[in-house]
């Protein structure tokens, strides 16, 4: 026991005759020099923290480390600060190596390596800590919202140095926000964010994010996600015919809609005029038996909800059962496609047209025929014209009887 205490005494003498001497030495001003060397430390509060002090070339001169304070943390290989956090990771001529652990914001500042040559040579470590802001905290000042309204959002990061960068995010889209740093009493940072916003109906259900960055941490954020109200929107679907409506047939209409919150009345009409009396109407389903053009016109399908009303339109006209020319078919949705008529003029032009046609090569072959119309001469007529009275002609003429060898005519 008496041994254990005399080397503590021995130690605590050489100690200080030791810091005596080097203070003597260092009345000198210190002087910052390449051959020491340390490198600066940023470490995240609650972490672990390294100090380096190298040397490239020592003489065997003394290395120190010292805290902010200016207190001895290491002399050497020995520790005369009681703060067990620090601890000698290495020592050596040409390195003197610390570890502080679960550091605090109050561990931030200064630290010196020294090496007490003539002048002391001394390097400085400046460490930084890092502290996290605690959870974001997002907050809307709308639960439920109408399409095309304005809605705000504020979105908070409270207690971290440095201060937190707040980010938006509506679905995919980048959104700018308008951010407030306040500086606390115990030198940390709170930052808030506003973000303010117009939403439609395609906002329902998605996400708007706030984003937190801050060098002590990664993939920070919170979300919340939008409840938009929007009217109805509606779609008249032709069930039945597939194609064109015709007398006789029968039409089936289906009304499509949706909103937020959910249609609960429908109603079919028809625009200017009263719904056939024996049209029948279930639910969101028009249907109407046996057509005839009575019943062209708009039809109209109007849903509504607390947020507002929407309608579509769908537009019949029934055509002929059976038609000389059947038309091209079209949607005779309104303001698509209108009834096509066949021209009776134009019908009646051409008629006349071929008939006057006709009547003008009758008449130009009846004056053909007209024309060629003259006298028929038979053989035995040939030469008759010549002679100078009947008897002459007959003797003259070709075929007569004075020849009797020369065919022959009978007449019966």
């Amino acid at each position: 026991m008496a041994n254990a205490r005399s080397g503590s005494l021995a130690t605590i003498l050489f100690l200080f005759m030791s810091s005596a001497a080097l203070h003597k030495g260092a009345a000198q001003d210190p002087v910052v020099s390449q051959n020491l060397v340390t490198d600066n430390v940023t470490v995240v509060e609650g972490e672990m923290a390294i100090i380096s002090c190298r040397v490239k070339n020592n003489d065997d001169s003394v290395i120190q480390l010292l805290n902010p304070n200016r207190q001895t943390i290491y002399f050497r290989d020995m520790r005369p600060l009681k703060d067990s956090r620090f601890q000698l990771v290495n020592f050596s001529d040409n390195e003197l190596r610390v570890s502080l652990s679960n550091v605090s914001l109050s561990d931030e500042g200064r630290y010196v390596c020294q090496l007490y040559t003539d002048p002391p040579q001394e390097a400085y470590a400046e460490i930084t800590v890092l502290i996290p802001p605690g959870n974001p905290i997002i907050e809307a000042r709308d639960e439920v919202l109408s399409e095309g309204n304005e809605t705000e959002m504020t979105c908070t990061a409270m207690s971290s140095k440095p201060a937190a960068i707040i980010r938006w995010m509506k679905g995919d889209k980048e959104l700018p926000g308008k951010p407030k740093v306040e500086l606390t009493y115990d030198k940390m940072y709170t930052v808030t964010s506003r973000l303010t916003f117009t939403v439609s109906k395609e906002d329902d259900g998605v996400p708007v994010i706030c984003i937190v960055d801050h060098p002590a941490v990664k993939d920070f954020q919170a979300q919340k996600y939008l409840e938009v109200q929007y009217k109805p929107e509606v779609k008249i679907v032709v069930e039945f015919p597939q194609g064109l409506t015709r007398e006789g047939e029968n039409l089936e209409l289906s009304c499509k809609f949706r909103g937020k919150p959910e249609p609960q009345r429908v109603n079919w009409l028809k625009v200017d005029d009263d719904v056939p009396s024996h049209a029948v109407i279930t639910g969101a389903d028009l249907y109407i038996e046996n057509l005839n053009k009575s019943y062209n016109g708009t039809y109209r399908c109007v849903a509504s909800n607390s947020i507002g009303e929407a309608y579509d339109d769908y537009t019949l006209y029934v055509y002929d059962t059976a038609p000389s020319t059947e038309p091209a078919a079209h949607d005779s949705r309104a303001g698509e496609g209108a009834p096509r008529t066949v021209d009776h003029a134009v019908i009646g032009g051409v008629v006349a047209v071929v008939v006057f046609a006709m009547l003008c090569l009758l008449i130009v072959l009846g004056r053909y025929f007209a024309r060629h119309k003259g006298t028929y001469f038979t053989h035995e007529a040939k030469g008759a014209d010549d002679a100078a009275d009947a008897d002459t002609a007959i003797i003259n003429a070709e075929g007569g009887h004075t020849n009797s060898d020369e065919k022959k005519e009978y007449y019966i």
